[in-house]
């Protein structure tokens, strides 16, 4: 198994839309590479403690490759955006990709420069080695499972499209 971390917006659609992902086998919303320890969500939101709403991905390799994960955070995410996602402002809400193996900096650095030729302003996605990562509270943890008509800027549809058309259509369950 490996682990990557993303940040994208409001935690809640990310995990949502990671872990319906075939080959991804666990899911965490936290917060990531920041300046406290164990920051609270209200901390968070504050816009003082520099942590971004993240989610923590542990997937199988042999089930799905770094290149089909960052192909599909790149589908939910407007890596254009400084700050925000969707409805969601503030520096929590940046865009990142953390990596834990520095073996997996070129492939994110790739998938980045292939979203430079897409837009026409600048990309801003971070790559960055992880610095440390606090688990969200409980209530944050399988959010959109727990509260089916809660607030997500991702549209969780786009799972199953991407399943579909990257994983082949035997992959959607």
């Amino acid at each position: 198994m490996k682990t990557i971390y993303f940040a994208g917006g409001c935690f809640w659609g990310m995990e949502a839309f990671m872990k319906k992902l075939p080959g991804v086998a666990e899911t965490t919303a936290g917060y990531a590479n920041g300046r406290t320890e164990n920051p609270t969500y209200q901390e968070v939101c504050s816009n003082t403690t520099g942590h971004a709403e993240t989610v923590k991905v542990v997937y199988d390799p042999e089930q799905i490759s770094m290149e089909l994960l960052l192909k599909a955070f790149f589908k939910v995410v407007d890596p254009t955006e400084l700050n925000r996602q969707g409805g969601d402002v503030g520096e929590q809400y940046r865009n990142g990709i953390y990596y834990v193996e520095v073996e997996d900096r070129p492939a994110i650095e790739a998938a980045i420069e292939k979203e430079k030729q897409k837009y026409a302003n600048p990309v801003v996605t971070e790559c960055m080695p992880l610095a440390c990562f606090y688990d969200a509270e409980e209530y944050h943890q399988d959010y959109l499972d727990k509260n089916p008509a809660g607030y997500c800027h991702i549209n969780l549809l786009d799972a199953d499209e991407f399943i579909a058309e990257e994983m082949g259509e035997e992959s959607i369950c």
